[in-house]
């Protein structure tokens, strides 16, 4: 380890080998880091190591003179701690989850012969989204501009790539919003635009035309992507759902409704009529449950908790209650 002040060798053997939250202060006592981790000990440990791995943290380690942290029951509660305190606090060396207001919307556009997409900063008709990669999402404005018009034929959609992008007349140009429309609609019709992109990359790869395969995976990468944002966790957020994690006494259960955590409850010996009353309790709570959170930062909360159910074993997780 460094060459680091006695107040923060103390500090740094108080933390406790548990999950939670830690906090990074300079001289000034202001928060200029917020991390979390299984072990909130080993983890801030890391960062005073001889040889750290990034050239943010050599910099930020100079710059600390306290730690703070705060003990969670489980890592997923950590993680939405973190998160929650990096979007109101905005430490300097946090760049994730701290701009949501800069997260934007791709949105299809009413008749202007050429662009049929664009992006917006709010919520709007036949808009989706939000995004936090606004230059991938310009990308692929841009890159789908060739492909115009495409057209559905016997469930399959049929498009030709053009070196400059086609002029759409009013009728042309409605049919094709019709069709970007019903892609982004259903994932199910976006697999398979995606499959019939594919299959142009693999016939030009076997002409030997390796520059426009190259250009095809291009655009299938970034419809994938487009795919698993618009479609992701589409069918848990539909579903109630329960967590039981294990935790230093006992267990936690937690009851998580639209993407959001309604009710939690530790319980050292868990029965079935305690899971079931928690349940109806959670059920009850969810019919009027109300967020204050806006969808762009919501988004955030519930990648990390969709994330990590996801990774959940079996046991852990029941869901359409």
């Amino acid at each position: 380890m460094i060459n680091i002040s006695d107040k923060l060798k103390n500090k740094i053997n108080q933390i406790p080998e548990l999950p939670g939250i830690y906090k990074m202060l300079d001289a000034k006592g202001n928060i200029i880091y917020i991390g979390k981790s299984k072990s909130i000990k080993k983890r801030v440990k890391t960062y005073f190591s001889n040889n750290p791995k990034w050239e943010k943290v050599k910099k930020m380690v100079l710059l600390i003179d306290d730690i703070e942290f705060e003990v969670t029951d489980t890592h997923l509660e950590a993680m939405l701690l973190e998160c929650e305190l990096i979007k109101l606090i905005k430490p300097i060396f946090n760049s994730q989850m701290k701009n949501d207001k800069r997260y934007i919307y791709l949105k299809i556009e009413d008749y202007n012969k050429y662009n049929s997409l664009k992006i917006v900063n709010n919520r709007e008709e036949n808009s989706y989204g939000p995004f936090r990669r606004k230059f991938l999402i310009f990308e692929i404005i841009e890159s789908l501009k060739n492909f115009y018009p495409i057209k559905k034929i016997n469930n399959s959609y049929y498009f030709e790539y053009h070196l400059f992008p086609t002029s759409m007349d009013k009728e042309t140009f409605e049919e094709n919003k019709s069709i970007l429309i019903e892609l982004f609609s259903d994932v199910k019709n976006l697999s398979v635009f995606i499959e019939s992109l594919e299959d142009k990359m693999n016939a030009e790869s076997n002409l030997f035309n390796f520059e426009a395969a190259s250009m095809y995976r291009n655009v299938v990468q970034n419809i994938n992507y487009l795919k698993n944002i618009i479609n992701r966790y589409t069918n848990m957020t539909a579903k109630n759902i329960l967590l039981k994690i294990p935790i230093q006494n006992g267990h936690k259960l937690f009851f998580i409704s639209n993407g959001h955590i309604i009710l939690k409850e530790k319980y050292l010996a868990l029965t079935y009529d305690e899971i079931d009353n928690f349940i109806k309790s959670g059920t009850i709570l969810s019919a009027s449950y109300l967020s204050n959170m806006d969808e762009k930062s919501h988004i955030d909360f519930r990648d990390i908790l969709y994330s990590e159910i996801m990774n959940f074993p079996e046991e852990m997780v029941t869901m359409n209650l």
